[in-house]
């Protein structure tokens, strides 16, 4: 997928890559976003930021993740319940070792033909099989895995899945800062543009010294740039 053109638009590509920034990087609101933009001396409705979010976000996730490292050979895979206007629907997620989100799906049930489903996506996605999954103590898992990924080592714990089950965390901000989610598909291109973007831009903070941290969050904003097609942060 080809970032889209700003082209046509009142705003350079600047100002919409930066709200599109704010809005998956921080947990924030549209008309968060609005007011901070406000404070700048730029005029944007919320509405117009939302189309924004709708229109580039998935487009730049796409472009972050073809720039990605090849995943590890050791997936962890979790889901969790959001509510949709009311109904509890899962969301589906996978990890590598690293805690590299892969993928996530959301889906209406949680069975074995919904655990096939993200099998199926998750390696047509990564183009890869991996050395081994670990999973919760689902059963829906093991038919799945039997089924899809014979060959692969099925490891089936709940201690051994911490990396997945965290991942889970900045979803669960993301979902409170928009006061839940109006539909399925709605859900799903958020939560797959906010799976990509807000990674980019939260490194191994724990691990790295100020200094690495302030190299490594210049070549991330580079990338950002790159993809998005401005010339300089704003």
């Amino acid at each position: 997928m080809d970032t889209p053109s700003c082209r046509g638009f009142r705003f350079p590509p600047e100002v919409i890559s930066h709200c599109v920034w704010l809005y998956h990087r921080f947990n924030l609101s549209l008309r968060d976003v609005e007011e901070l933009m406000l404070e700048r001396g730029i005029e944007v409705t919320y509405e117009t930021i939302h189309q924004w979010t709708r229109r580039f976000g998935p487009a730049y996730a796409a472009a972050l993740r073809r720039r990605r490292p090849e995943p590890g050979d050791k997936w962890h895979l979790d889901e969790v319940f959001v509510k949709i206007q009311g109904q509890q629907r899962y969301l589906w997620r996978a990890v590598d070792a690293d805690g590299n989100v892969l993928d996530i799906l959301l889906q209406n049930r949680r069975d074995e033909p919904a655990a096939r489903r993200f099998f199926r996506k998750l390696m047509k996605k990564t183009r890869s099989v991996p050395r081994v999954v670990v999973t919760g103590k689902l059963r829906s898992y093991d038919a799945a895995h039997r089924e899809v990924m014979p060959s692969v080592e099925h490891r089936s714990h709940k201690g051994l899945n911490n990396r997945a089950e965290n991942s889970h965390q900045p979803t669960r901000q993301r979902e409170r800062a928009m006061k839940g989610f109006r539909s399925m598909g709605g859900a799903q291109r958020s939560l797959s543009a906010f799976s990509s973007i807000s990674p980019h831009f939260r490194p191994h903070r724990h691990l790295m010294t100020a200094d690495h941290h302030r190299l490594e969050m210049t070549i991330r904003f580079t990338i950002w740039n790159q993809i998005t097609g401005t010339s300089a942060t704003t």
